[in-house]
């Protein structure tokens, strides 16, 4: 009986949840951002933490090296990456994100942050902490529970790049999703 309702819980937090991301966090349909096919929006959102090896970020969202390699070079030719050699061995090169990748990367992160403003506005403080509080709690148990996530998901509140001119908004959450 326990386990049926885990079960009931667990199908709701799984309806629940894709709702919650879609209402807080949709772009208008003209960001620069809803372009980008999801294998190649989550390695910009590796690369907002700073450079990778392709190696590196195929391992990170479980991929080969070659897939990522061609996500790179898509990402690339639309001018959203670059590669850059290692200062000591210029035979390794990592990639990261261009000027125009960073900036559709923090206008995608700032839209986002407004739309969770927008709806944490609504709560009153307490409840707002308590909402926050419930979700890293769960973030926690879901990485005790499945303990391979990747380093990214697991950065800790206040490692997460920060966004200019958001009002004095604080932009330090731990990411849910990629």
């Amino acid at each position: 009986m326990k386990n049926e309702l885990l079960l009931t819980q667990a199908a709701r937090l799984e309806s629940l949840l894709p709702k919650l991301m879609r209402r807080l966090f949709t772009l208008d349909p003209n960001h620069p951002a809803n372009e980008l096919p999801l294998a190649q929006l989550r390695v910009c959102t590796i690369l907002q933490y700073g450079p990778r090896t392709v190696s590196a970020i195929g391992e990170e969202l479980g991929i080969s090296v070659s897939a990522a390699t061609q996500i790179a070079d898509r990402l690339e030719r639309a001018g959203l990456v670059e590669r850059i050699a290692e200062p000591d061995d210029r035979r390794m090169k990592k990639l990261q994100l261009t000027a125009h990748g960073a900036e559709v990367m923090r206008s995608r992160r700032e839209t986002r942050v407004q739309g969770a403003a927008a709806a944490l506005e609504q709560l009153p403080p307490a409840a707002r902490a308590e909402v926050l509080d419930a979700l890293q709690t769960l973030l926690d148990a879901g990485q005790a529970a499945m303990p391979q996530t990747t380093e990214a998901e697991m950065m800790p509140v206040g490692s997460a790049p920060h966004s200019a001119g958001t009002a004095g908004l604080a932009l330090e959450y731990p990411r849910l999703t990629l």
